[in-house]
């Protein structure tokens, strides 16, 4: 292998949920495509990083002054979906179910990687926080961190007298009970529901 196909290879092995072989594939894929092409997709990952910027509201990356979602008069802002990533917020929004607002933390609470609640966007979750908010639904993913981030803002959020939720999780809709792990089982018993 070049050394210039090894830079770029280590350069898309460096992006999150890329591995190695993926990386030499994408690699080997990008230098067999036509210069125009490549022009292309250097020139749109220059506009993207140039043009998107946090919602000074939720924290969610947006082009204009605020994002599409928090300047809609039909969202119910009485209500906060708390989620570590702008991913996660697309995620629930391809649902079309939730009417409510997002706020990013972009992270979640990891002392062992060096992250604490000062490097996440809680402050400013907290500055929305008024008489208006009536619940804050927490999105982490269901993860050691993620709970404990969820946790967390539960303790903040309780002096505002603001309703804390978690999203329910343990069984996937088509799953075999033998299969399933002692933590989603138990999960799944957590969060039943009556019928």
């Amino acid at each position: 292998m070049t050394p210039s196909l090894e830079k770029l290879a280590s350069k898309l092995n460096s992006l999150p949920g890329i591995g190695r072989k993926s990386a030499m594939r994408l690699a080997y894929h990008i230098v067999s495509m036509e210069q125009p092409a490549v022009d292309d997709l250097v020139k749109a990952i220059s506009e993207a990083k140039k043009s998107l910027r946090l919602c000074p509201v939720c924290q969610n990356f947006c082009e204009s002054e605020t994002c599409r979602i928090c300047s809609s008069p039909e969202r119910d802002k009485s209500v906060i979906c708390v989620v570590e990533d702008p991913r996660s917020a697309s995620a629930i929004e391809e649902l079309h179910e939730f009417k409510g607002v997002y706020h990013v933390l972009h992270g979640v609470i990891s002392p062992m990687d060096g992250i604490t609640p000062e490097h996440l966007k809680i402050k400013e979750l907290l500055a929305r926080i008024d008489g208006g908010v009536k619940e804050v639904i927490v999105a982490t993913n269901p993860s050691v961190e993620g709970e404990a981030t969820g946790l967390y803002i539960a303790r903040l959020m309780k002096p505002f007298g603001v309703k804390v939720t978690r999203l329910a999780y343990g069984l996937p809709v088509g799953a075999t009970l033998e299969y399933a792990d002692s933590v989603t089982l138990s999960k799944a018993f957590e969060g039943r529901t009556e019928v």
